[in-house]
Parts: C-alpha cells; structure tokens; sequence
C-alpha cells in the first residue's frame, strides 16, 4: 500500500509498507520528487530489488558478528575470518555508507608497511583477507541488508608469478636437512618432504595411519592452532583426505623411527613430550633445523613444492598430482604448478633433438660402414 498527501507546511509526504508490514515515510518540497521516490521504492519491492532503509544502519563489525556466527566453519577458518575483518578501517562504518573508495583505502593501508622496516602485507595475505570481507559483503546484499557490495571488484596489489615466487630445495639440500635434523624429527621432515603433507597434517599423522604393509599414509586429520593451549585436532582441508602411496625407503625410514621410540597403536608418530607437534613449535623446530643446514631461504611448506615437482618431473599427470596432494580440484593444482609442467615448446625441443641424434647416428654408422 503506498499513497502520497500533502502536509500542513506545504510538503509533499508519500509512505508505503515493505514486505513485512512496515510503514515508511519521506518529506519532499515538490510532489515529482515525492511521485519519483515512491515509484523507485514500488518498483523495488516488486522487482524483489527492495532494501529496508533501517537494515543498513548496522555497522560493519555488527554485522560481521551476526553473519559468522550462523556459518558452519571450521575454527581455523573462522579465526582467519575474524583476524581479516578486525583489520578493516571501516568497522564501525553503518554498511549502506561504506563505499568502495572505503575498501580501497583498507587495501592500500594493508599494503603499507607498519613501520620504517617493514614492508607491508604480502599480496596473498591481503587477497585472502579482501576474499573474507568480500564474501561477507556479497552476504550482506543477498540477505537485503545493503544493495550492493561495495567491495566488488578493488583493485588488489599484484602477486608474483608462481614461477617467480615458489622456492624448492633440491634433492641434495633436502638429504642434508635429514641428515641434519633430531632422529626424532627425522619423520616430519621426511613425510612432508617424500609424501607432500602439509604442516599440520603431519602434525596430525598416528601410528594407525600408516600402513606399513601395503605402504600408505592415511591423511584423516591435520593440527590446527599455534600453541599447546589452541592445538586441536580437526579434519583436513576440504577435499584432502586421502591416502598416499609412499616409497618403500619411506616406510623403512618411520618403521625404525617407531621402533626407536616405542611408538604404539593409538600414539602420534612424531611428538613432543607425548603431545602432536602445533604450528610454533615445528616452525621452531624447522627454523633451528634450516639455520643448521645453511637453508634459511625455505619453509617448511616448501618441502610439498619439492614432492609435488618430483612427481611432475616423473612423468605424473594432473589428476594424480592433485589427489596426492589433496586439492579439491585440479584447477588448483593447475594454479599453483603448471609451471613445472613441461611445455608444448620443451616437447618440441626434445622431439627435434631426438631426430637430430638419430639422424647423426644413423651418419656415423654409413661412415663406418662404408669405412670397412
């Protein structure tokens, strides 16, 4: 219902109901401004197009509360969604006023470093952060709260090429770590290094996920949190529970790394003081290890990027690679290495020099031939 009078002062004061009832008004000097808003205000609400005024006053960090609350995250998520939207500039901004000149200036404060040392905010840690808040705002506009999403396509700080950003130790750096690294410790470094688990999978492995006979690793839950008081044991990414074939040396290698420590049914297979390694303590672990082995320049994480080119290097094809790694798509796969893929040009390259051999050899044998 929607209807327009004019009132005692002379202005022009049309009112309609929205869907749930509810009777909003405004005050116009001339009635075409007050005819042109309703007519806007109508066309919404049949178009399904229809926001509540009083929805958008909410502020940003309000409805960010409300919103996370009702998503089915794990904690690992939902701390990474609090840590992003707690860095906004625009917090405690009303949602229908935060604009895309807003987003922008929280972008670039990102990018800025803290202080006259630092520099800033690596390009994918700002994307991922920007991903959090743009998926609260695209919530926003489906729930009717606001429009539009202010923060549809900002512009983000470029990040570097695969090839330019990925660090991959070799096969001899990543022998010297072993060699290197506490008998104890050995089995982490060597199931991220030979089987591509990352971090907190392998913080997560027990004795009953390895199959020694039939040579697997099964991955059914990875460590999340930084310390001994917020570790937790959840289940892997999505999409990365798996099982990895591993070599035998592999097997051998955790057979008498259980059989060193006694480890039994039910036990971690690497642990500190009886309790799974956490994200701090195998980083320190990993930080003492590299500064020993003069490998400063690489993380643990990098030690998956050398087991994922082996197998490409090896001849496997996208889909495998993807399945040991436990990507839930190939695109990601793709998107993280095709790179180390050989390309249409190497293949070229190695078809025509194996002509060329070929062909020479096939010369120096008539030479010799006719040499006789």
């Amino acid at each position: 219902m929607a209807s327009i009078s004019r009132r005692p002062d002379g202005r022009w004061r049309p009112r309609y109901r929205d869907e749930a009832g509810k009777e909003h008004a405004r005050h116009f000097d001339r009635k075409t401004d007050a005819i042109r808003w309703l007519d806007e205000v109508t066309a919404s609400i049949v178009t399904g197009d229809y926001v509540d005024p009083d929805a958008g006053k909410l502020t940003f960090k309000a409805w960010f509360e409300q919103w996370s609350s009702l998503q089915v995250w794990e904690r690992g998520t939902l701390l990474a969604a609090r840590q992003a939207a707690a860095t906004v500039t625009f917090a405690d901004v009303p949602m229908r006023q935060i604009r895309p000149s807003h987003v922008q200036q929280w972008i670039k404060a990102m990018s800025r470093p803290a202080s006259s040392r630092g520099s800033g905010l690596a390009p994918s840690t700002i994307r991922t952060r920007y991903n959090y808040v743009h998926i609260c705002m695209r919530a926003a506009v489906l729930d009717r709260v606001i429009k539009a999403d202010p923060t549809a396509g900002a512009a983000l700080p470029r990040r570097r090429k695969a090839a330019a950003a990925m660090t991959i130790p070799t096969a001899e750096e990543v022998g010297t770590a072993l060699d290197l690294a506490p008998t104890w410790f050995q089995p982490f470094v060597a199931v991220c290094a030979f089987a591509g688990l990352r971090l907190g999978e392998a913080a997560g492995l027990r004795l009953d996920d390895v199959d020694f006979l039939r040579r697997t690793i099964s991955v059914r839950h990875q460590v999340q949190g930084e310390s001994n008081a917020t570790a937790e044991l959840v289940a892997p990414k999505f999409g990365s529970e798996r099982v990895v074939y591993v070599p035998a040396e592999l097997i051998e290698l955790l057979s008498e790394h259980v059989r060193r420590a006694g480890t039994g049914p039910g036990d971690w297979l690497v642990s500190s003081d009886g309790r799974p390694l956490n994200r701090n303590s195998a980083g320190h672990q990993w930080r003492q290890l590299r500064q020993a082995a003069g490998l400063d320049e690489y993380t643990l994480h990098d030690l998956r990027h050398f087991y994922a080119s082996g197998l490409i290097a090896a001849g496997c094809d996208v889909v495998t690679v993807q399945r040991a790694l436990g990507h839930s798509s190939a695109t990601i796969t793709l998107g993280v290495y095709s790179h180390l893929w050989p390309t249409a040009e190497d293949r070229t390259r190695a078809a025509a020099g194996g002509l060329m051999a070929a062909a020479l050899d096939a010369r120096a044998d008539s030479v010799r031939t006719s040499g006789c």
